[in-house]
């Protein structure tokens, strides 16, 4: 069972983007190779994810192999999303923890997106100054690329 199917209603979806080749809904048992393909992630941080509590209750075949499904792709969709993020793995394990306990945390996920959203532009405003700065040294080069051909011309 995975976490978006413990909360028994399944109205927090996972906003990924359809990916192409996947199966159909009811034959899309995946295993760890082909997740990995998929996503890009390695075996080893699939399996630290299920350790950890960020993916857990990932079906297992007759024989023990790990099955994934379409959901846990979502999944790791969205935990890829929130990593770019910057948030960190604790808040990330919250987060899916109260996925798992059901609609009443609603609020609390709220908070917790919300505190990283914040983050984020606090983030972009950075990023900008700093692009601000670098656009201004590309500049810079660029006259004085112009400057010293124009001189050597001469």
């Amino acid at each position: 069972m995975t976490v978006m199917e413990t909360t028994g209603t399944g109205t927090d979806t996972c906003a990924g983007t359809p990916r192409q080749n996947r199966r159909p809904d009811g034959d899309d048992q995946y295993t760890i190779s082909e997740v990995v393909a998929f996503t890009g992630l390695t075996a080893h941080t699939l399996r630290w994810y299920e350790r950890i509590g960020l993916m857990p209750h990932v079906d297992r075949s007759h024989t023990g192999q790990r099955r994934y499904t379409n959901r846990d792709l979502d999944w790791l969709d969205l935990v890829g999303k929130l990593r770019l993020t910057g948030m960190p793995v604790a808040d990330m394990v919250r987060y899916a923890e109260l996925v798992r306990e059901g609609d009443h945390t609603y609020g609390e996920r709220f908070e917790l997106l919300q505190t990283t959203r914040e983050d984020v532009l606090a983030r972009i405003d950075e990023l900008r100054g700093t692009l601000a700065v670098l656009d201004r040294k590309i500049s810079f080069y660029a006259d004085a690329g112009r400057a010293l051909a124009s001189e050597r011309s001469r």
